[in-house]
């Protein structure tokens, strides 16, 4: 009967200590994500729109202000008019306030002298075009 007791005993503990752990994990997953890949905390004003010339993709250039202790960023995001996909990060720049986008045809845009082929590749300051 002892044996019993300490059986659940250590099975109750065992789920908390589970419960707690899931708990953990999804706070600690959600933050990864917000900090590295949610982009909506970075909009803070739409600079420049621009739609290619068949109508395919929109391009909203966003500008970022960090605040005292960071420059702005320009964040590029494509928009799929034609398709119903979600839009797309494609151009990051930082230490710049100004979005110039002009369409060479309806899948290569140049923004801000990068040209980026549509709708595969992407622009990040850090790593050039991918």
């Amino acid at each position: 009967m002892e044996i019993d007791v300490k059986t659940k005993a250590m099975k109750k503990v065992m789920t908390v200590l589970l419960i707690w752990f899931l708990l953990f994990a999804v706070i600690l997953s959600y933050g990864i994500y917000w900090l590295f890949f949610d982009w909506s905390r970075f909009k803070d004003e739409l600079i420049a729109q621009s739609t290619s010339p068949n109508g395919t993709y929109t391009i909203n250039a966003y500008l970022s202000n960090g605040g005292a202790t960071l420059s702005h960023s320009v964040l590029g995001e494509l928009v799929f008019n034609e398709k119903n996909e979600k839009p797309k990060k494609i151009y990051w720049e930082y230490k710049i306030d100004y979005a110039i986008i002009e369409w060479l045809d309806d899948d290569t845009v140049v923004i801000n002298g990068v040209q980026l082929e549509l709708p595969k590749e992407t622009y990040d300051y850090r790593r050039g075009i991918k």
